[in-house]
């Protein structure tokens, strides 16, 4: 039985200000992530200026993919998190339930061309890992509480950084470009557009078992982004109670 709490916070002290304990940035997401710091610089040519001063980004947009290797978050999990959306208010913007999912690895700026390379990648390192059972806790928000721009609900598997590790390791080998930051897995659920108020903590009692990881290719339109699915891999490790 799905069940969703919410936790009392307590009210911080007038005479002493709230310290952010979330680092000062955190992966956002394939949808709204700043490649600012990357592993590998892409030599690409600077971006066309318009007459009104602003970059033309657009050809440089089609000579590259924007990919994301993820989780994809089942319906059964995704519809109760959409019910605790109703609790947003003001300028929050919730992520639709068919596009959540749990980020392992962004990719900005991928060649077509390495797209095979990076499906071969995928196949190689989910052959020894087993499904995983994927739980979710409490909600939080980045880069901190004090200043959210994200909303998320926290995730937790066995293995899981793992494989996130992995993955970012054989990305860099490949020579593609990937985000640095360290890996925190969440699910999405809003992103903050303007003014709004935060929401109360919650508590989820909700969980799935991971049988694939998906690559995903994000297509940004101005009513929001658009996720196709490249390839999927299936997890073929044995559990450890079948090794047994």
């Amino acid at each position: 039985m799905t069940r969703i709490r919410r936790t009392p916070r307590p009210a911080p002290r007038a005479d002493k200000p709230q310290r952010n304990t979330e680092p000062a940035t955190q992966p956002l997401g394939p949808d709204i992530y700043e490649p600012a710091k990357a592993t590998i610089q892409p030599a690409a040519a600077p971006a066309r200026r318009t007459g009104a001063g602003r970059p033309d980004t657009d050809e440089a947009s089609e000579r590259t993919l924007r990919l994301f290797y993820a989780l994809r978050v089942p319906t059964d999990i995704s519809t109760p998190l959409a019910e605790a959306q109703r609790a947003l208010r003001g300028n929050w913007r919730a992520v639709r339930p068919d596009q959540m999912h749990v980020t392992l690895a962004y990719l900005p700026a991928v060649p077509p061309e390495r797209l095979d390379d990076l499906k071969r990648l995928g196949a190689l390192l989910t052959q020894d890992v087993a499904p995983m059972e994927v739980r979710l806790r409490g909600t939080g928000y980045f880069p901190n509480e004090g200043s959210p721009r994200v909303w998320f609900a926290k995730v937790e598997a066995e293995g899981l950084t793992e494989f996130a590790t992995r993955l970012r390791e054989g990305i860099q080998n490949l020579d593609i470009q990937t985000d640095n930051l360290p890996f925190k897995a969440h699910i999405t659920m809003a992103r903050k557009k303007g003014p709004a108020p935060r929401v109360a903590p919650l508590t989820f009692d909700l969980g799935w078992q991971a049988g694939h990881a998906v690559l995903y290719r994000s297509i940004l339109r101005k009513t929001g982004p658009i996720y196709e699915t490249e390839s999927t891999f299936r997890f073929r490790g044995l559990a450890p109670q079948e090794t047994a």
